[in-house]
């Protein structure tokens, strides 16, 4: 279980690009559950769409991307102040589907599972549900770098 507090010492993203709200569960080098509220005060909503809000795909990815980038940093033996020093650089996202609007007040619940991991490599499964509901998938793969 971590809260935002704990995410905040690992990713380097802060408002209004923070998409991980806590981490529920999580298993190194397999799994990771964590979510996000989604809210009508995100900037967001301004633009995407006035009167009709929805959650745009693009920022779910970037949600499951940040929760792989958590699960990929606590599977690896670093330390807070190594891990400061690192960044997930996304390589590819494959097979990004989505299946139902996410709108305001939605939870929106990340589900990533490890495919692969070789030294910086990391191959992920990522899938995004409200309610149980899948909404979302995609395959990332991501590298570790110094920053």
């Amino acid at each position: 279980m971590m809260d935002v507090i704990q995410i905040q010492k690992i990713l380097p993203h802060r408002y209004p690009f923070l998409l991980v709200d806590r981490v529920t569960d999580l298993t190194p080098n397999e799994s990771l559950i964590g979510f996000k509220n989604v809210t009508i005060g995100e900037q967001i909503f301004e633009g995407h769409f006035p009167g009709h809000p929805i959650y745009p795909g693009v920022m779910i990815l970037e949600g499951m991307a940040q929760a792989g980038g958590i699960l990929a940093f606590q599977s690896m033996d670093m330390t807070e102040e190594q891990a400061a020093n690192k960044v997930v650089y996304f390589m590819s996202i494959d097979g990004a589907k989505f299946r139902a609007p996410v709108r305001p007040g939605d939870r929106l619940e990340y589900r990533m599972k490890v495919i692969k991991n070789k030294g910086a490599i990391w191959v992920l499964e990522g899938k995004a549900y409200v309610d149980d509901v899948l909404v979302s998938e995609a395959e990332l793969k991501a590298m570790i770098v110094d920053k």
